[in-house]
């Protein structure tokens, strides 16, 4: 198939034809992902033969394939260049209104555990329903009320549910603090980065800092367990090579490291309730006495999890892919410590499965992301909204 060029009309200027370009064009008009692509697909295929088109051509070529798929609505939307929604103005309770938009719509079905891709098609079918009805202004109520149906249709009765439950949440204002356990290299830092954003938390904090806090108040001779790495504390224990099995020596060394940290958490925690801000924590000394320590303030809604990798394989290439740049050494030091580590997440999995703290399998981003919100969603449901059968917009 011969490269192809689109010639803009007005100016003369030439640029490559790329299918995922005009894809993107089609959504933002209304189109699903797939038959975005199946269209730009079938205009590429029509042009196979060609070197070069106008943009005009390209146009009219693309608005007959839209009609053909008895695409009318969105044809037209394709033609005038847009969606035609930028005019409609949500109005919220305090009177403030702003632009409806399906990207940030998206976004907050997202936080129901419903993956990007499908989130941003159904924000575009809302977006459809919205453009037809030609309205210049619409409540923020009303808008919650279409999405819930929307989401009750098109999925299921319990994520219409979560969407509610989690807009009841935002208007009270109550802080969430989400804590993410886990062992070294189970991907606990990259999953609180990508929830922050998309639960829009802008305090995170790591455990490994406030342990490299103490560690910088407190001298190694005082404190021995707290300068080593959380697998290898019981190396400092008085009795570490007394006749206890690994796992439970790795523990107890571990224990005696995460109630030191503990503190501060503790205090970090704290601050936040005290600001009334949502927080993400995160490191291996979310463990579960650190969860039921936080949990007792009243003042701010926990969420622990805990990250688990059952695949060893998986294990290390993930750690190895922490070695391509600056942590060469320290990935080399976890790959040798290997077995610590592999029973130090053995002994977290544990205490978490019998204190009912949700084990996430981190196989998979996405996947353990949306899990993630998933298992808040609930949270929020139980502790908030026992009865969410009764929640409305």
């Amino acid at each position: 198939m011969a490269k192809l060029y689109v010639i803009e009309s007005d100016e003369g200027s030439k640029v490559p034809f790329l299918r995922g370009i005009l894809t993107r064009s089609l959504q933002d008009v209304g189109l699903g992902f797939e038959e975005a692509y199946e269209c730009a697909s079938q205009v590429r295929e029509a042009l196979k033969d060609e070197s070069q088109v106008r943009s005009w051509e390209l146009r009219r070529l693309v608005l007959e394939h839209l009609r053909r798929g008895g695409e009318e609505h969105v044809a037209e939307r394709y033609a005038t260049g847009g969606t035609g929604i930028e005019t409609i103005a949500v109005v919220g309770d305090d009177g403030a209104s702003e632009p409806f938009s399906a990207d940030l719509h998206s976004k907050s079905l997202e936080l129901c555990g419903i993956e990007v891709e499908h989130a941003r098609y159904l924000s575009r079918m809302l977006s459809i329903h919205l453009a037809k009805r030609r309205r210049s202004q619409i409540d923020k109520a009303y808008l919650v009320r279409l999405t819930y149906r929307l989401l009750a249709r098109e999925t299921d009765e319990k994520t219409a549910q979560r969407y509610l439950v989690w807009w009841h949440f935002k208007r009270r204002g109550t802080p969430l603090l989400l804590l993410i356990g886990g062992t070294a290299g189970s991907g606990k830092s990259t999953l609180a980065t990508e929830l922050a954003s998309r639960l829009d938390v802008f305090r995170t904090q790591s455990t490994d800092m406030l342990r490299e806090i103490m560690r910088a108040m407190l001298p190694e001779r005082l404190l021995p367990v707290l300068h080593r790495s959380s697998f290898d504390a019981w190396r400092a224990l008085p009795d570490a090579n007394g006749s206890r099995d690994f796992e439970s020596t790795i523990a107890q060394g571990y224990r005696g490291q995460t109630d030191l940290v503990g503190v501060l958490c503790e205090a970090a925690v704290q601050r936040a309730v005290r600001e009334s801000v949502s927080m993400v924590l995160e490191g291996v000394h979310i463990d579960a006495n650190t969860v039921e320590r936080l949990r007792e303030n009243e003042h701010i809604i926990v969420v622990p999890v805990m990250l688990a990798v059952l695949k060893e394989d998986v294990w290390r290439k993930r750690i190895q892919g922490r070695g391509r740049a600056a942590h060469q050494r320290r990935s080399q030091r976890y790959l040798k410590s290997f077995e610590s580590i592999w029973q130090l997440q053995s002994h977290l999995l544990s205490e978490a499965d019998k204190e009912n703290i949700p084990i996430v399998v981190n196989d998979e981003r996405e996947g353990a992301i949306n899990e993630i919100l998933r298992i808040i969603g609930d949270t929020l449901s139980s502790e908030l909204f026992p009865d969410p059968t009764k929640l409305s917009a």
